[in-house]
């Protein structure tokens, strides 16, 4: 690969302490960069004063002019910038890059008008208009997998690649699988759901599967508190990292992703490179992340779903997860990370 950056700057809104698809994938690119010899910088809601998102407290909005954000960038210098969200940060990062006339990269991380409908009332048309005015002035917008690129050139996006994900396959790995009842006490088959407890998951539709053993929920979010009352069956642990994190995907007998608008699923990658099958509706992510391997089982019958997924080979799992590395992941970030001329 030739002409790569030597310093790239990557604008976030989606930063600690959330821990999310995003940021994991952030701090893995920028780790694989930074071993080839590439600076990188984070300009995120950390070195800025934030408010809560409403209705969602863990999510950190800055509070900021463009001023000190552009003297931020200028005191950088980068040779590429990448934009990875469409909050506050995102908005200025992108209004710099516009009126310098530089080119950059964006990412389509989150299907935010999908999202915006669960919580609200707002028409669809109205959030795409919106996401393909950020976008359009991006010379790519890096995109998950091939159904959602599809999506989005459907909604009118001209610029749309994809990025595919990659895995930590040393953390997340079957040798981490607890069989010891005392030290993962779970009736089993055990069902596992990792991720944001909130409405856009759509963790309803797992909570009310009618299946054997235990519905076990790793994550925290704004519907914990009601979901736990609705659901005294499931058991509730709060959010997990590290190892931790790794023996509960791994100590799983089925992963269950019900999310409708999710943009790719990186916790899917996370339980089959731990040996867990997965379980999930055929929209985008399951789709293009699993399609007809056989390391997981699609139905519009999540229940049917989940129960075909318990007779699936965790070998030929973990085996399939190993094809997905970070290093490829970001071989096909930096080819579309256009470097700004000097």
């Amino acid at each position: 690969m030739t002409d790569l950056p030597r310093s790239v700057l990557i604008v976030t809104d989606a930063w600690h302490p959330q821990i999310n698809g995003v940021v994991r994938s952030l701090e893995q690119v920028a780790a694989q960069m930074t071993a080839r010899g590439i600076e990188v910088h984070f300009l995120t809601p950390l070195e800025f004063r934030t408010v809560p998102m409403p209705g969602y407290d863990e999510i950190r909005l800055s509070m900021t002019r463009a001023a000190p954000v552009f003297r931020r960038i200028d005191a950088i210098d980068p040779d590429a910038i990448h934009i990875a969200t469409e909050g506050p940060l995102g908005y200025i990062a992108r209004a710099y890059c516009v009126k310098r006339r530089l080119p950059f990269s964006t990412a389509y991380h989150t299907q935010f008008p999908e999202y915006l409908r669960a919580r609200l009332p707002v028409p669809l048309r109205w959030s795409y208009r919106y996401m393909r005015w950020f976008h359009a002035k991006a010379r790519y917008c890096l995109v998950g997998t091939p159904q959602l690129k599809a999506l989005l050139e459907g909604q009118g996006f001209t610029n749309t690649v994809v990025w595919t994900k990659g895995v930590d396959t040393k953390l997340f790995h079957p040798q981490k699988r607890v069989t010891d009842e005392s030290l993962f006490p779970y009736p089993r088959p055990v069902f596992l759901y990792v991720g944001r407890v909130a409405v856009e998951k759509n963790i309803e539709a797992f909570l009310t599967l009618d299946v054997p053993g235990t519905k076990l929920v790793v994550g925290d979010g704004p519907s914990r508190v009601a979901l736990e009352a609705a659901h005294p069956g499931a058991v509730f642990v709060g959010a997990k990292q590290g190892e931790e994190l790794a023996r509960f995907f791994a100590s799983a007998d089925c992963f269950v992703f019900p999310s409708h608008t999710d943009t790719f699923g990186l916790v899917m990658l996370e339980a089959l490179a731990s040996g867990t099958p997965v379980a999930a509706y055929p929209v985008t992510g399951p789709v293009d992340v699993i399609g007809n391997a056989p390391v997981g089982a699609l139905d519009g019958d999540l229940r049917a779903a989940a129960l075909r997924a318990l007779d699936i080979s965790r070998d030929t799992c973990r085996a399939y997860a190993t094809r997905f590395s970070w290093a490829a992941s970001t071989d096909q970030f930096l080819q579309y990370l256009p470097v700004i001329p000097r």
